[in-house]
């Protein structure tokens, strides 16, 4: 008898050990893992616009990029729900992602760098489901809010670290070096996910079947994923909220960093840094607010204040293309993104707990969100170059306040489904 309840104690501790270490390695991959999801980011339009591209051609590549990425997320979302080899997954796309951002170091001709982008995008489909279903089956449903608030905070101090460097490196070095600082973090991301220990992921649930246990089908596809949204009415509202702030905010970033130094006042690889330094620094403390802000009054508030930040945004970026101006207009895209990037996948784990279809899920809203955020740069890009910069950044910041009325519109049907991590922290 004593033997079997030592025998049972030791194997809670080994599990609580596992954790423990999962959880650590998680929150070093996803402070790790921003190269690996985009690639040189922001960096990317400046690069080519030093080599003679313009500010149209340069948001169509970018567009191509975001729609390869928008069709594979329900796929992979499928195949994360299916498989158990979540950590292979991202190892694969982190390689695949590093490789592509080189190609445009060896060519900038107009079919390289599309299907260099379009690489990253279909890798970064991927990578971010992948890391989602980690969570949610080493902490489950109960822990996810908190783990995934933690891993977000850490994920934005990455990205601030690594635009720091990578601004730094450029202006010493030259452009060409910040492909070699994405090559370094993405073999340390390789490194962290192998740190987790396989037995401590639970894959039904990071499936969304922890309570109803293994009886779910596999998952079946982009049909199956579509399904899964259409059912789901909250899922459908906020998959369209997100879909209008996404055609704003997606261009807005790259597009501020073209405008100031193509006018002249800004270094073009410090000033793309600070842009993202800027906004990632704020990240990292609004995506610990939302964590708790969720947990106290639900998703619903945090998601509202995320929307409203975009049209104050893009008045600011408008009225202000000047160097000192990255300081409000990122801060802003620190305060709607950072919200949003913990909210959207706890509410969405949350609307979708039980169904063994949590990650397909999460795909078909970063599909829908994705036909926003892929439109973006090529709608932003040929308003710059037709209008001017200042009447796209007035137009993009407009595209928010749909969000805001479809939020405040269905308040009456979002509210009780968004209060999921409040029930959760009650019990």
């Amino acid at each position: 008898m004593a033997t079997a309840a030592g025998e049972i104690s030791g194997a809670i501790r080994d599990e609580d050990a596992d954790r423990s270490r999962a959880t650590r390695a998680l929150q070093a991959l996803n402070f790790f893992m921003a190269d690996m999801q985009a690639g040189i980011g922001p960096f990317l339009g400046v690069f080519l616009q030093q080599r003679g591209w313009t500010a149209g051609p340069i948001g169509t590549v970018m567009t191509a990029g975001g729609v390869a990425g928008m069709v594979m997320t329900v796929p992979a979302g499928a195949m994360i729900d299916a498989t158990e080899k979540k950590r292979l997954i991202v190892i694969v796309t982190g390689i695949c992602t590093v490789m592509a951002s080189f190609l445009i170091l060896l060519s900038q001709s107009g079919w390289v760098v599309t299907v260099s982008q379009v690489a990253t995008a279909i890798a970064g489909a991927a990578i971010g489901p992948a890391v989602t279903g980690m969570t949610l089956g080493i902490v489950r449903q109960r822990g996810f809010n908190a783990q995934n608030g933690r891993n977000q905070a850490w994920n934005h101090a990455g990205n601030m670290v690594g635009a720091g460097l990578s601004g730094w490196l450029g202006w010493r070095f030259g452009m060409p070096a910040i492909f070699y600082l994405a090559a370094a973090f993405g073999l340390l991301a390789i490194l962290c996910v192998l740190s987790i220990p396989e037995r401590a992921i639970d894959h039904d649930a990071a499936r969304g079947l922890e309570t109803k246990g293994g009886d779910g089908a596999d998952a079946a596809g982009a049909a199956q994923g579509f399904r899964a949204l259409l059912d789901n009415r909250p899922m459908l509202i906020l998959a369209a909220a997100l879909a209008c702030f996404h055609l704003g905010n997606g261009a807005m970033l790259p597009l501020y960093g073209l405008a100031v130094v193509g006018a002249g006042k800004g270094n073009p690889a410090l000033f793309t840094a600070t842009t993202v330094m800027v906004a990632q620094g704020v990240m990292v403390i609004t995506s610990l607010l939302a964590m708790r802000m969720a947990a106290g009054r639900g998703y619903w508030l945090v998601l509202l204040i995320s929307f409203a930040a975009l049209p104050l945004r893009g008045a600011l970026a408008g009225s202000f293309i000047e160097h000192w101006g990255v300081w409000p207009v990122q801060a802003l895209d620190g305060i709607g993104a950072g919200l949003q990037s913990v909210a959207v996948p706890g509410l969405v784990a949350c609307l979708l707990d039980g169904t063994g279809r949590v990650n397909v899920g999460q795909g078909a809203v970063m599909t829908v969100q994705g036909v926003g955020a892929s439109l973006s740069p090529a709608i932003g890009g040929w308003l710059a170059q037709a209008l001017g910069y200042r009447v796209a950044f007035y137009v993009l910041g407009s595209f928010a306040l749909a969000s805001l009325a479809l939020w405040i519109g269905f308040a009456a049907v979002l509210r009780p489904a968004c209060a999921g991590a409040r029930e959760e922290q009650a019990a």
